[in-house]
């Protein structure tokens, strides 16, 4: 059982629903990079994505793409980021990382030494949104062999065709896309959600979260009131970007966890 599965199975014990904060590795800088994140835990976050810096990240709206060329041009790297969670895990062993991303860097390092070396600094899944279902040999399943969850997306577009092929060696839990487009271009809506989720969820017993357009606590809430769990992503990204303090930063997390929690 991983990181993932352990925080799932603690959270349906308690009857909770799951708070999913995403913030991009080594935004603005390392340091201030890695205090947010020591900081998510205690402000209720359940799992953390962490974002592997890309230069091409063609699923992410502008707020996310600005992150991550901050984060480039403060020399992140691949293995800085896996550094990043490596001395998170010296004070946080329970907390689940996922590290999301593209393939080219992994790609680039080497799938065995990749996860080898991901599994060592205490990652636990991935989310690769540019490896479809069909290149599944590629990484999919040399991770699941190494112990990581390897968490796939399901769209608006993933339709009953095509569903079961983006779950057959989905594991962790299913993230559902709210929107068509890149992040941070819409916002969500519960009652659009909720009948796809239910749709999801009637063909896998995995946890179905959902991202993409979710930028208040009440939003947080409403999405997490028909799902197993809300991910918010661009508005954590925007408050750092912004140049807020730690300390701010983390309150307005708080404030989204509170409202996944509370649905």
């Amino acid at each position: 059982m991983t990181r993932i599965d352990a925080k799932f199975a603690a959270l349906k014990e308690q009857g909770k629903k799951a708070f999913v904060a995403y913030v991009m590795a080594g935004d603005p800088d390392y340091e201030t990079s890695l205090e947010v994140v020591k900081g998510l835990p205690g402000a209720g976050v359940d799992v953390i994505e962490l974002g592997l810096p890309f230069t091409d990240p063609m699923a992410d709206g502008p707020t996310i793409q600005a992150a991550g060329q901050r984060a480039l041009d403060g020399g992140m790297t691949l293995q800085r980021t896996l550094d990043l969670a490596r001395a998170f895990r010296e004070t946080d062993d329970t907390t689940p990382i996922v590290l999301m991303g593209y393939y080219n860097p992994i790609y680039s390092r080497g799938v065995e030494t990749f996860l080898a070396d991901a599994k060592s600094a205490g990652i636990d899944g991935l989310i690769v949104v540019d490896l479809p279902p069909e290149e599944d040999e590629e990484l999919c399943l040399p991770a699941q062999a190494a112990g990581l969850n390897f968490i796939r997306l399901a769209t608006p577009t993933t339709d009953d065709n095509r569903l079961p092929r983006v779950l057959q060696n989905t594991s962790g839990f299913v993230y559902y896309v709210s929107i068509t487009g890149i992040t941070g271009a819409a916002e969500a809506q519960a009652a659009d959600v909720g009948p796809e989720v239910a749709r999801i969820k009637a063909a896998t017993d995995l946890p179905v979260i959902v991202g993409f357009g979710i930028n208040t606590p009440e939003k947080s809430r409403n999405i997490a009131s028909v799902s197993d769990g809300a991910v918010v992503g661009s508005a954590i990204v925007s408050q750092i970007g912004s140049g807020k303090p730690v300390t701010e930063v983390l309150d307005f997390v708080k404030s989204l966890a509170d409202g996944a929690h509370t649905a």
